[in-house]
């Protein structure tokens, strides 16, 4: 119960509000300056004014409750929409019209501010930091510094608690039964399976957890093994070319934030893109019955049939998740640490060191410097994931597989689906898990 609550005043909660979270797409608040959210149980509202600043306040005015997600944005601040109150970044109440006029010396607005929290932009996404001031600095991860590549954000909202999802990032073992034999056997055969895996690594390194795998297939001489992928503080999957960050809404709901690039190749550079695309995944279809054409949405699938909460007190751990009790002790760790007034992990405040912060990736250097054409087809460099296929999540939209083929200079397969080379159908359980047929 204690690693699941994310309200304030809950250990875990507290912990979690000192970091950084990724809550919407710049591109967004281009479309409409506003943005309801939630956030660790908070019902909150994002804002961009029309001097160019960002803001997240409450979403109610404490004048009178009204709601704020139908204010507007002044050239400082947002205004309420019922009294026309005005409130700039920090919270501060800069305007009471009514009051202001008829006691242009009152300074009742000083005693009545809204809660608000900083936003920064970074890497197409707008952040939130909801914790103790100072705020440590927004991580400066090095792919968001990486050039001539094609970045898409996505969206989708899970029902069930962020720490299960979490939990994923640092299981390699489920890659073997979750997407190489249950897609297997969603398409309708019975085999042949995926390599087994014969041998698990966990360590700990500044900013996470890394976890190493060898299958039958593999040595220690795989990147898989030797550099293996990012279980990144404390909320985010990392494995080179994307993002997977778990943003707790409340103890019941998780928004799934996926950073996705893809390096152009040589001879399309020198690439610029002026302007990232986001979409919002959907991860069940018009009937109600869960996703599973997409890696993620398969993901997705196991994280919600562990219950809206996992019951872990039912659980029988083994040999293969021995990163996952590494994490759940670290976690504990960290509360008693801000609980005695210090820093939990992965927190930065070094501005020297927060620039382009380096991470274990697979394949760095052709990330950095370019990869041919052909290297680029070739589905060994991204771990036998084609370029010409977007396996992450179903529901791509057209302009944005429009703007990825026309950046890469190639053409995506018209008639994939990831279901139909992994599952074989787009629609293959229900909600409770039972099979569709």
């Amino acid at each position: 119960k204690i690693l699941t609550e994310t309200s304030a005043g809950t250990p875990m909660g507290d912990l979690l509000r000192r970091y950084w979270y990724p809550i919407a797409a710049v591109g967004e608040l281009e479309e409409k300056p506003t943005k309801s959210v939630r956030l660790m149980g908070e019902n909150l509202v994002l804002y961009k004014d029309l001097g160019g600043r960002y803001g997240l306040v409450d979403r109610h005015c404490p004048h009178r409750r009204a709601d704020m997600a139908f204010a507007y944005p002044e050239e400082c601040g947002l205004r309420c929409h019922y009294h026309g109150w005005l409130f700039d970044e920090t919270g501060k109440c800069i305007e009471q019209p009514f009051d202001d006029t008829v006691d242009p010396k009152s300074t009742y607005k000083d005693k009545t501010p809204i809660k608000a929290y900083p936003v920064e932009a970074k890497a197409g996404l707008l952040w939130a930091y909801m914790g103790p001031q100072p705020a440590p600095l927004l991580p400066d991860w090095e792919p968001f510094n990486w050039k001539n590549g094609f970045v898409q954000i996505v969206f989708s909202t899970i029902p069930c608690n962020w720490f299960q999802c979490q939990e994923n990032s640092i299981d390699p073992v489920h890659f073997e039964w979750t997407h190489a034999n249950w897609s297997t056997r969603l398409k309708g055969k019975k085999g042949p399976y995926g390599a087994k895996h014969v041998k698990v690594g966990f360590d700990e390194f500044e900013y996470g957890y890394v976890y190493r795998r060898i299958r039958e297939d593999t040595d220690e001489n795989n990147p898989l093994w030797s550099v293996g992928r990012v279980c990144l503080w404390p909320n985010c999957l990392f494995t080179g070319g994307h993002f997977e960050w778990r943003v707790p809404v409340d103890d019941e709901t998780t928004l799934s934030v996926g950073w996705f690039y893809n390096r152009v190749p040589k001879d399309r550079e020198p690439y610029v893109q002026n302007s990232i695309p986001h979409w919002y995944g959907p991860v069940t279809d018009a009937k109600g019955d869960w996703l599973t054409g997409g890696v993620m949405n398969q993901d997705f699938a196991a994280w919600v049939g562990q219950g809206a909460i996992a019951d872990r007190s039912q659980e029988h751990l083994a040999r293969s998740d021995r990163g996952i009790v590494m994490i759940r002790n670290r976690f504990f760790e960290d509360m008693e640490t801000i609980a005695k007034g210090g820093d939990p992990k992965a927190v930065i405040r070094d501005a020297k060191i927060n620039n382009d912060v380096p991470l274990p990736i697979v394949g760095k250097k052709q990330f950095i410097e370019g990869f041919t054409r052909e290297q680029l087809m070739s589905a060994s460099v991204f771990d036998n994931v084609s370029p010409t296929r977007f396996v992450f999540q179903q529901g791509q939209p057209a302009a944005v597989k429009r703007a990825y083929e026309e950046a890469m200079g190639l053409k995506m397969d018209e008639d994939f689906a990831l279901s139909d080379a992994l599952s074989g159908i787009n629609r293959s359980v229900r909600p409770d898990g039972t099979p569709l047929n």
